[in-house]
């Protein structure tokens, strides 16, 4: 059975599934629930916990063998299978599904994989184990969900902030959800509940944003200049290096000119997008970034980018001055408004 991540609390008030399985790329949220599970366990009587990882040289017989083997003390106990590529393979298929088929009553198996992708999801092995348990999907958290989330965050410490202090926290974390966890425990620890100040939020949150150069499209699709300035300025900042920056911008100007070149040959966009592999959250921003760029505008920025890989390389343009990280700032605007 599929459960929502925020039915899992009244779900664990029940006794408990013989399995359940959690997926989600967003790490600290899926640790919370893993760990809800876990509690949920201890109380329930399984006093004894066997983590079982499948790595290069893991034997799927390991996890039958876990199976059926009995608690050392007689008492039920709790199976953890992580399978941290959420690849397990042919033979990891088969196993999956048989045990999923033979699951013992003395035992309760926690399964975590990382988000599956679209055409794994359809894998024999993934609706043996919908069928079989609980099967928890957490979605990311978005950039533009992430004031919402910490405002829950906070209430649920008795605290709440102004729209304004959940943006400052959300652009100095900057989509990284641990740190985004981390200030708002700490905003607990220095201050009492109830509403909090904008000073007091300015004062005791970091910039403890850690850049990734593989987000910049979602800032560039979206049309948020302000984010692409912020981000290639922190990227600049941490040392990153500008031919890896380069690299991610260019490569999404020629998958932008090829979806803009198959539109207008025609073709449909969901098919497009399925074919070139793309999904989530960038699948969402691509088609109003397909409205507000001309194909002449896609067709300049990637000589542009040409020119700036020149620049990179010591090989100064004609055409470009100055700094490579100035031409590569005007270089996402262009892509960002359009």
């Amino acid at each position: 059975m599929q459960l929502r991540p925020d039915a899992l609390d009244a779900h664990l008030a029940k006794p408990l599934a013989a399995l359940y399985v959690i997926t989600s790329d967003e790490h600290l949220l899926a640790l919370e629930a893993a760990d809800k599970i876990r509690k949920a366990a201890r109380t329930q009587g399984l006093t004894e916990r066997e983590v079982l990882i499948v790595e290069r040289s893991f034997k799927w017989g390991e996890l039958l063998a876990a199976n059926q083997s009995q608690s050392l003390f007689g008492d039920r106990k709790l199976i953890e299978l992580r399978i941290p590529t959420g690849k397990p393979g042919k033979d990891g298929g088969k196993a999956l599904q048989d045990y999923a088929a033979s699951l013992s009553p003395d035992n309760v198996t926690l399964i975590t994989l990382p988000k599956l992708d679209w055409q794994t999801q359809k894998a024999a092995w993934v609706s043996s184990l919908q069928s079989a348990g609980v099967y928890i999907d957490i979605p990311l958290i978005e950039r533009n969900q992430l004031p919402a989330w910490l405002g829950t965050r906070l209430a649920a410490q008795k605290q709440s902030a102004s729209r304004e202090c959940l943006d400052f926290i959300a652009d100095r974390v900057e989509g990284n959800l641990l740190a985004a966890h981390q200030e708002v425990r700490k905003l607990a620890l220095l201050y009492p509940e109830g509403q909090l100040s904008f000073e007091q939020v300015h004062d005791a949150v970091l910039n403890v944003a850690r850049y990734d150069v593989f987000k910049l499209n979602e800032a560039m699709l979206s049309g948020d200049a302000a984010r692409l300035v912020r981000m290639l300025e922190g990227l600049k900042g941490e040392g990153e290096a500008l031919p890896l920056v380069l690299w991610a911008v260019a490569e999404e100007i020629r998958t932008l000119l090829k979806l803009k070149a198959g539109v207008a040959q025609g073709r449909p966009l969901p098919q497009l997008l399925k074919e070139a592999r793309i999904w989530g959250p960038r699948e969402r921003l691509m088609e109003p970034a397909l409205r507000r760029l001309k194909l002449a505008t896609l067709e300049a920025a990637l000589q542009e980018a040409a020119q700036i890989d020149k620049m990179v390389k010591g090989l100064r343009a004609k055409a470009f001055s100055g700094d490579a990280w100035d031409a590569m700032l005007q270089l996402g605007l262009k892509i960002a408004r359009g």
